[in-house]
């Protein structure tokens, strides 16, 4: 058994936990970060952010160092390259946390385990991703880097639709290649993006019946290959960018028996007060359900999490209370 009993356990050190040890750490609170890599989660993989309040362009890495160093200031404690593989609330309503190689216990836990974006795995997919150079999974991050080029979105679900309508804003054309005849989108969506595809002058074409098989450039995304399914011909378009929206993945399957988890694993939670049905565990950023899958809010719920956390320690009957009759931060 642990000797040390830390006030909070976040587990994931991406932009939600980060956020969090800085809050919990910063009210003096007891706080350890937990995480199987390292500091950063998916921003690490952005060269340029646009989006964040307060910068005008930052990198990932040098937010995800900035906001690690800030925490570390407080006092948080980081355990990287530890993973976690069980968690148990004990009889005297403690967590306690078994990694591979140690095990922790805490009076509360925050859960920031993040998700992956689902990769459709064809040749040219990582090394442009990687490269920044073209293939992107996010688009209201990265559209405005698209302005009146051509691209490619893959998908056919809700994410794929809404997220096609706005890239289509600003490239000056853009083609949804689904492997599907149908999409997978709700009705209403699926006539929307009908209705915009079908207007006069649009610049939305679609491939139905049709798979991806590679992407292609020499330093940047020049073309896409794909297939019908239903004919086997193959087709070249050339392009600028692909945004690829098949779907998500949490990396939530350690909590498989702990705590509920939706069919795609994402951890079921009150989403006022972010609380899960196991007191004292709270879960924070892109593996809970409701999910923007942005960078501001993963740290919203970050900073939300850890004020919960501290409303918990300071009452625990709090928790059985319905978001109703709970007191709000600024009542407490």
């Amino acid at each position: 058994m642990a000797d040390t009993i830390y006030d909070s356990i976040i587990i994931g050190a991406g932009p939600a936990g980060l956020a969090a040890a800085l809050y919990n750490s910063r009210d003096r609170l007891k706080t350890l970060v937990i995480d199987k890599f390292y500091p950063g989660g998916q921003i690490m993989n952005t060269d340029r952010i646009e989006n964040y309040p307060g910068f005008q362009v930052v990198s990932g890495a040098d937010l995800v160092e900035k906001m690690s160093n800030q925490a570390k200031s407080f006092g948080a404690e980081f355990e990287m390259g530890s993973e976690v593989k069980n968690m148990q609330r004990l009889g005297d309503g403690k967590i306690r946390i078994t990694c591979d190689k140690k095990i922790f216990i805490a009076r509360s836990v925050i859960i920031a385990c993040g998700s992956d974006y689902r990769k459709l795995g064809v040749p040219g997919e990582t090394e442009f991703r990687n490269a920044g150079a073209g293939v992107s999974y996010c688009g209201i991050c990265d559209a405005p880097f698209f302005k009146g080029k051509k691209v490619v979105t893959v998908g056919g679900g809700n994410t794929a639709v809404e997220e096609s309508l706005h890239v289509a804003k600003f490239a000056a054309d853009l083609t949804l290649v689904h492997r599907r005849q149908e999409f997978r989108a709700t009705k209403v969506l699926a006539e929307e993006f009908m209705q915009k595809v079908n207007s006069p002058n649009s610049n939305i074409k679609l491939k139905l019946d049709t798979i991806v098989t590679a992407i292609e450039g020499d330093k940047k995304v020049e073309r896409v290959k794909v297939k019908n399914t239903k004919t086997n011909n193959e087709e070249i378009l050339p392009c600028d960018g692909v945004f690829i929206f098949v779907g998500t993945v949490p990396h939530t399957a350690f909590l498989k028996g702990f705590l509920d988890l939706t069919d795609a694993g994402f951890v079921k939670c009150d989403v006022g007060f972010l609380r899960t049905k196991v007191p004292g565990v709270f879960v924070a950023g892109d593996c809970r359900i409701g999910a923007a899958m942005q960078l501001a809010t993963a740290v919203g719920d970050g900073v939300n999490a850890a004020m919960m956390t501290k409303q918990y320690l300071r009452d625990s009957a709090w928790w059985n209370q319905p978001i109703s009759d709970a007191l709000m931060p600024g009542e407490w």
